[in-house]
């Protein structure tokens, strides 16, 4: 881990702990394990994929206590949810994040992100004179990925 990767961590750290002592919450050992997992972690993930891993690596940590330390890096703004149709919650990072969207392969699940081009925009003015607060928007495309399509003989 760099320099670079270590002042992020701690930071990201920092605002985790302030977020448990301003909710009244304890910097517990299971928090600490898994936010260091999470932080190690690359791209997205879901808890049960954290879960799986915790149980690899023998981390003593129960699946109610990384669903609710998964709650509160969400509430904290460590990690954020996107939403993609399939039946579990996946989580990403948000420090260091450009703007993006997500394209899914709906055969091997491979994620493709790529940058935001401010499409929402077009948008804003209906839902502006609709009275919506936006908070947020997320865009997800789904289809075969170029590796699946030469499996299947799809063009």
């Amino acid at each position: 881990m760099g320099k670079m990767d270590t002042k992020v961590i701690h930071n990201e750290r920092t605002k985790f702990s302030g977020y448990l002592a301003q909710a009244r919450r304890r910097v517990s050992r299971g928090r600490e394990v898994i936010f260091d997992e999470v932080m190690r972690s690359h791209g997205h993930f879901t808890a049960e994929e954290l879960v799986k891993e915790c149980l690899h690596k023998k981390l003593k940590v129960s699946r109610p206590t990384i669903f609710r330390v998964l709650h509160d890096l969400l509430e904290a703004g460590i990690i954020r949810e996107t939403a993609f149709g399939d039946k579990h919650r996946h989580f990403e990072h948000v420090y260091d994040e450009k703007p993006h969207h997500h394209a899914q392969c709906v055969r091997c699940h491979r994620f493709i992100e790529f940058p935001d081009r401010k499409e929402d925009k077009v948008y804003h003015s209906y839902l502006k004179k609709q009275e919506f607060k936006i908070l947020g928007h997320e865009m997800h495309f789904y289809g075969i990925c170029k590796t699946c399509q030469l499996k299947e003989g799809v063009s």
